[in-house]
C-alpha cells in the first residue's frame, strides 16, 4: 500500500523559529503577562472603532468632491478583487512578494521589518510613485483612470490578507491582536490613500480628512462619555 503524505497548507506568512516554550512558575507569569496585555490591547482596539468609523466617513466625505466617473472606477477596483478573490483565485503570492519586498526595504531596523509589511499598502505606495513619474511626461486621462482604479484594488488586496494574516494568528486572547493591530492598519492605510489621491485632486483634502476624522472620533466619544458617567436627575 502506498502512503500518502497529508499534505499541509502552508500558513500566509511563515512562522518563525521560537525559543521552547518556559515551564512552572516561568509559565504561569508568562501566560498571566501575555493574558494581561492582551486585555489592554483589546481595550485599545475598542478605543479605536471610533476613529475606524470617522476615518471612513472623512474619506467618503473627500471622495464625493472627486469627479463621478473616477469615484466609480474606485469603487469597480474594490469591487474588482473582491471578485476575484471570492470567485476566481486568492492571490496570496501577490501578497506575499509585497511582504517580502518590505522586508528587504527596511532589512536596516529590525523592528519594521515585523511590522512594515502589515502596516503599509506596498502596492498602493508604488501606484501612486510610479503615477507622480509618469505624470511629468504626460497628463493624459488615462494615466488618472487607472491609477484609480489600481488604487481601490490595491488597497481592498492589502486589507483583506492582512485581516486574514492577523486572525490566523495563534494565542491570540480574546482576539486582541486582530481588533487592535486590523484597527490601526485600516486607519493607516485610509489616511495614507487620503494622502495619496490630494496628490492627484485638489477638491481631496488630507487635511480635512484628518480634522473631520478627529471632530466626528471625539463626538462619539463625548456622546459616549455623556451617557456612562453624566448625572442623571434622582427620581422623587
Amino acid at each position: 500500500m502506498e502512503k500518502r503524505e497529508s499534505l499541509k497548507k502552508e500558513p500566509l506568512i511563515p512562522e518563525k523559529d521560537f525559543a521552547p516554550a518556559p515551564s512552572g512558575i516561568g509559565a504561569k507569569l508568562s501566560g498571566l503577562y501575555n493574558k494581561s496585555f492582551g486585555v489592554l490591547k483589546l481595550i485599545l482596539g475598542i478605543c479605536l472603532l471610533p476613529f475606524v468609523y470617522s476615518s471612513v466617513v472623512s474619506f467618503l466625505n473627500e471622495l464625493s468632491l472627486v469627479e463621478k466617473p473616477l469615484q466609480g472606477l474606485f469603487w469597480w477596483g474594490s469591487v474588482s478583487f473582491l471578485g476575484v478573490y471570492l470567485f476566481v483565485w486568492e492571490p496570496a503570492v501577490i501578497y506575499t512578494r509585497g511582504h517580502k519586498l518590505l522586508e528587504l526595504i527596511f532589512n536596516f531596523f529590525k523592528p519594521l521589518v515585523r511590522v512594515a509589511p502589515y502596516l503599509l499598502p506596498i502596492y498602493t505606495i508604488v501606484l501612486f510613485l510610479l503615477y507622480g513619474l509618469f505624470s511629468l511626461f504626460t497628463k493624459s486621462g488615462w494615466l488618472i483612470e487607472y491609477t484609480v482604479f489600481l488604487s481601490g484594488f490595491s488597497l481592498i488586496l492589502h486589507l483583506v490578507f492582512s485581516a486574514k494574516t492577523l486572525r490566523t494568528k495563534k494565542q491570540d486572547f480574546l482576539k486582541a491582536n486582530y481588533i487592535f493591530g486590523f484597527s490601526f492598519i485600516f486607519i493607516l492605510n485610509l489616511a495614507l490613500l487620503s494622502f495619496c489621491l490630494s496628490t492627484i485632486f485638489k477638491r481631496f483634502s488630507f487635511v480635512d480628512f484628518v480634522n473631520t476624522s478627529f471632530a466626528i472620533a471625539r463626538d462619539l466619544f463625548v456622546a459616549l462619555f455623556d451617557q456612562l458617567f453624566r448625572n442623571k436627575p434622582m427620581a422623587v
